[in-house]
């Protein structure tokens, strides 16, 4: 009931945008499907555009309409206003985090009976198949991917006597010391090692879980019946421990609060280490700044986490349903892939694409991006479960407190207590 009332309210709110999801037909062998998707910066959307209008020219059954509605943390009420409403678009670009609680909402339609029959399963990355599969079935295909790994300038590495990257996190501890210096001789370091970032939200979440994966940690503990979100567990520990420490130490300092992706520090030279991914490419190299890029660095085991985005198909009709499967499959496909990634600096989800003399002769003349592709070996996928915002967002409270001066230990018990409680109100 308190969904459908929250509904109603934002259905009056958004009546313009639901209202161009009523799909008409163009005539009566032509379908128009509608696609929400929040892809950002509007270059990204003119390669998608592009891309979408060769599908049309050449399904001339079919016909894509892609729609803007935001980024993907303004998209969830609209989504759920449409739902519930009955007017939720065809196809819909978004995070995977969220398909466990699509399914919940039975909004969305399987893919494994024509996945599994189409050639192009053996095509994507495997590493993405976590972004896919909760339950038994298939919810979503990937569109586009990446992983973050650590940017760092080599000419300040140099100035410090840094030789090798750290491959391991007491190496990666030492490094951030040699790299805090006092450049100035007022007394005072104006150069640290790294940033991290600080806040809840989910982007300090995917630049800390890396850490947390590597440390042998897990966001879920295995029960006898389905898996339960966990935050309180020796990985986390000692992942939060290491960001505790550099803070500590003085050789990390803190991005402004949710403001860890901005790259303004790593470029002036105040900070020697960051960790972003591959879509940062095209500002590096306006900034004319020297970089390069290293796996993140392990504990126990090599860890990365991916990005990107996924498309789901929603449920309509049997007709709008195979015309969306037709779109699918060429999303995933070399061609789409290849022309996106060239386009966008993000990696293709297709195997072929990716091993493709195209995309190989744009590796060869952006050598950083192997560093990425090197990680997909063993990158996760953070979990599709339904309640994996309140996951996330606790996961980031127990982050923020810690990196503001919180025991790392009690920040987790803490956290793990209000997952809890707030899991058993919600079941």
């Amino acid at each position: 009931m308190q969904l459908k009332r929250v509904a109603c309210i934002f259905l009056s709110l958004n009546l313009l945008i639901l209202s161009g999801c009523q799909n008409t037909q163009e005539n009566s062998d032509t379908i128009e499907l509608t696609l929400w998707h929040g892809i950002n910066p509007p270059t990204n959307r003119d390669v998608f555009q592009t891309l979408t209008d060769k599908f049309n020219k050449t399904h001339s059954h079919i016909q894509i309409k892609p729609i803007y509605i935001g980024q993907p943390d303004q998209q969830m009420p609209k989504i759920l206003t449409a739902i519930v409403g009955g007017a939720a678009p065809d196809l819909l670009w978004n995070v995977p985090t969220i398909a466990g609680k699509l399914a919940e909402l039975n909004a969305i339609q399987p893919l494994e009976k024509w996945l599994d029959k189409s050639p192009r399963k053996a095509e994507i990355d495997p590493a993405l198949f976590e972004s896919m599969e909760l339950g038994g079935h298939i919810w979503s295909v990937p569109f586009a991917t990446n992983n973050a790994a650590i940017f760092y300038r080599p000419s300040l590495f140099k100035a410090a006597g840094i030789k090798q990257v750290p491959q391991n996190w007491a190496q990666l501890k030492q490094a951030a010391r040699s790299l805090t210096r006092d450049t100035n001789g007022d007394g005072r370091p104006d150069q640290h090692g790294i940033v991290l970032s600080l806040g809840k939200g989910e982007w300090t979440v995917f630049t800390w879980l890396p850490f947390l994966f590597s440390a042998g940690g897990e966001l879920l503990a295995q029960t006898a019946q389905t898996p339960v979100p966990q935050i309180d567990s020796p990985g986390a520990e000692a992942a939060l421990e290491l960001w505790s420490d550099l803070l500590a130490e003085g050789s990390a300092i803190l991005s402004a609060p949710e403001r860890g992706y901005e790259l303004d520090n790593f470029i002036a030279g105040k900070v020697a280490m960051q960790i972003t991914g591959p879509w940062t490419l095209s500002q590096l190299q306006q900034s004319a700044i020297d970089y390069a890029v290293m796996p993140v660095p392990a504990l126990k085991r090599r860890a990365a986490v991916t990005g990107g985005e996924n498309l789901f198909l929603m449920k309509t009709s049997p007709e709008r349903e195979k015309a969306g499967r037709e779109f699918l499959e060429y999303a995933i496909g070399e061609e789409f892939q290849t022309a996106w990634a060239l386009g966008t600096g993000y990696l293709p989800i297709n195997l072929k694409s990716r091993q493709s003399q195209t995309y190989q002769s744009f590796v060869e003349k952006t050598p950083v991006l192997q560093v990425f592709l090197e990680q997909m070996n063993w990158a996760r996928s953070r979990p599709i479960v339904s309640g994996y915002s309140r996951l996330s967002e606790n996961a980031g409270r127990a982050i923020e407190a810690t990196l503001l001066g919180k025991n790392p230990q009690d920040a987790l018990k803490e956290a793990q207590e209000r997952l809890t409680l707030t899991l058993d109100i919600t079941k």
